[in-house]
């Protein structure tokens, strides 16, 4: 606790708060943007930190870091195009709150749940992060794949009203996944002999087209009056009900988030689904999930930015980036002097309690800059609505093509989008398809170095003490949620009966009476 108040303090002497408040709302800016990432403004922006103090320097990537992976809910709740791939998860219930004329409420919980989850995960990256790593030390090939099969699990969650829909399209996400060069074998497969396409097909081109390029066609074809109406937001912030409603969610996602970040080749994107499907499964109410439910914007804005936090701790005392932006950081430690690993902490705590202290600073940033400028975002919606479009448009195409600066990557956004498009019309979710996408490479690659490990032996997946942990919890996930599904089908039909009845008595009513009732 010592070491923590003395780098608030130093942070405050040094004016690395300054560094990290910039670095807040650059990162704001660019997640809001699709197709720009913190990943991108953090490697854009790390030649300047080279004559910084180490602890100033580090700041001002963290808040570049954390405020990119908030900064993505913005356009995800109000042009359903998300900034960035964690997002994804944001506009299911964050854009149709938006969309009945609550984008204030929406865009508050986000900022609210990400600060706080954030916050959350920055504590306990804080005080136990040595004890965290030791646990994400003991994840091998096997754990990796039961985390990524408990991801896909959450299908079931994101499906909407048909869960064969829903797994059609995560079979799709699955197959677009196996595009490339295989990671273990490298030979190349479903490329057409395509360059482009070895490395696979890009996630942020397929995410920007399902979500941006889709909406953007669907807004054309409803578009009915030159000017759209002028929204006013008479009200940034949410009531105490809310807050205490999305709580116990935060906190859970939170600690979703913290887990999933600390082990090293996963991301704010998975834990973010992940934490949206636990809130849905945990909900009383699971039937208003993409429809506009606070808790669907609160859960994955909470376990996205508790993650940033969870990633840093393989970073700093193992050495090992838990995600791509965390391997910016590991570079700027490298060039700054410092060397990841338990000696960091013996060595430079003044320096590495400083960046702590930021981590925890960055969150309360966020939560002051999200709320006042909260009512300057919502005004997005009182744009005329072909305005809005052409916006969708020129950011979904110029975010694709900034991401490799490659015209392959805005063709896939468009087929993407196009796809996307169809997928809503025939009441398709595209969710899954996001998730298949994301999740499929950790399966595959996993399950290659597993076979390989264990001389083909499947045993190996089924005998890990974590390995079965996981398996326990996805049968309980899957159980609890047809459990559920049944529960809802069984209080239908009860209601449908007792329509049939009701209709019955009227009738043999007026049989008796030869007179027709009012029913």
């Amino acid at each position: 606790m010592q070491y923590l108040l003395n780098g608030f303090g130093n942070l405050i002497t040094n004016g690395g708060w300054l560094y990290l408040m910039g670095g807040v709302i650059a990162g704001i800016v660019i997640g809001s943007l699709p197709g720009l990432t913190g990943t991108m403004g953090m490697t854009l922006l790390l030649p300047f930190t080279y004559k910084l103090d180490a602890s100033v320097g580090l700041a001002l990537l963290i808040g570049i870091f954390a405020g990119a992976i908030y900064g993505g809910s913005i356009s995800a709740i109000l042009l359903r195009t998300p900034g960035t791939p964690a997002a994804g998860a944001t506009l299911l219930d964050g854009f149709p709150m938006a969309k009945r004329g609550e984008a204030g409420r929406a865009l508050a919980t986000a900022t609210i749940a990400s600060a706080l989850g954030g916050l959350i995960g920055a504590l306990i990256l804080t005080f136990l992060a040595p004890q965290i790593a030791k646990i994400a030390l003991k994840f091998g090939a096997p754990e990796y794949i039961w985390l990524a099969v408990y991801g896909l699990t959450m299908i079931s969650f994101v499906s909407g009203k048909s869960l064969v829909k829903g797994y059609i399209c995560g079979l799709i996400g699955l197959l677009l996944a196996t595009i490339g060069i295989d990671p273990i074998s490298g030979s190349m497969r479903f490329t057409f002999n395509q360059i482009n396409l070895l490395n696979g097909v890009s996630l942020q081109a397929v995410l920007i087209g399902l979500f941006a390029i889709s909406q953007a066609l669907s807004s054309v074809e409803e578009y009915d009056i030159p000017q759209a109406k002028q929204l006013k937001i008479s009200r940034v912030g949410i009531s105490a009900k809310d807050f205490f409603t999305i709580l116990p969610h935060v906190i859970k996602s939170a600690l979703i988030g913290t887990f999933v970040g600390a082990v090293p080749g996963t991301g704010t994107d998975i834990a973010a689904f992940l934490s949206y499907g636990e809130a849905k499964r945990a909900s009383k109410h699971p039937e208003e999930f993409g429809k506009g439910a606070i808790e669907g914007i609160a859960a994955p804005e909470a376990g996205n930015n508790a993650c940033v936090n969870g990633a840093l701790i393989p970073m700093f005392t193992l050495g090992i980036p838990g995600e791509a932006g965390t391997a910016v950081l590991l570079g700027g430690l490298m060039v700054l002097g410092l060397t990841p690993g338990p000696l960091l902490f013996r060595d430079n705590p003044q320096t590495i309690y400083t960046v702590f202290a930021a981590t925890i600073s960055s969150n309360l940033f966020i939560i002051v800059l999200g709320l006042v400028c909260a009512r300057l975002f919502a005004k997005v919606l009182s744009l005329p609505k072909n305005l809005i479009t052409a916006i969708i448009f020129v950011l979904a195409l110029t975010g694709s093509f900034a991401m490799r600066n490659n015209v392959f990557d805005v063709a896939t956004t468009v087929v993407a989008g196009i796809l996307g498009y169809f997928m809503t019309k025939a009441d398709y979710p595209v969710a899954p398809v996001l998730l298949g996408l994301i999740l499929g490479p950790t399966v595959e690659q996993n399950l290659s170095r597993t076979l390989l490990i264990s001389n083909g032996r499947y045993s190996i997946l089924f005998t890990r003490p974590i390995s079965i942990l996981f398996i326990v919890i996805i049968v309980l996930t899957m159980f609890s949620n047809l459990r559920k599904k049944k529960s809802k089908s069984d209080a239908i039909a009860d209601e449908v009966a007792a329509e049939v009845a009701e209709i019955e008595q009227e009738a043999a009513a007026e049989a008796v009476s030869g007179q027709p009732t009012q029913e």
